[in-house]
């Protein structure tokens, strides 16, 4: 059974840094590609950023492109999200997800993911 489970979030001042942590069990870390989305109150959940099962491709949503960072670490089986300069906007619940095994490419649409954690709540204050 796949587990994905978040942690890491929390309340940081507009400008502050957060690293969000995914720990995967139930598959090998590495056989396909992971992802993380959020959504903020109100709104549908978006696409924030992807990585490969090989770590060779991430992408990334406009609004975090040079602020965020998606990174996976395959001995710990942790996928990470480092998040700098941190806006109100980015306000929301932060969840990590996983595409079947064998599907290599960090798809952004959220159909293109079979497995989903229960998410973690990011909060930046202005």
């Amino acid at each position: 059974q796949v587990q994905l489970v978040e942690s890491g979030g929390g309340l940081v001042q507009a400008g502050g840094s957060l690293r969000l942590s995914c720990a995967a069990s139930g598959r090998p870390f590495s056989s396909s590609a992971m992802g993380w989305f959020r959504q903020a109150p109100g709104k549908e959940r978006e696409f924030v950023a992807g990585i490969s099962h090989s770590g060779g491709i991430e992408n990334y949503a406009d609004s975090v492109k040079g602020r965020f960072t998606i990174s996976g670490d395959n001995a710990k089986n942790t996928l990470y999200l480092q998040m700098n300069s941190l806006k109100p906007e980015d306000t929301g619940v932060y969840v990590c997800a996983a595409r079947s095994v064998g599907v290599g490419y960090p798809a952004t649409e959220r159909y293109g993911y079979r497995y989903w954690g229960q998410g973690t709540q990011v909060i930046v204050s202005s």
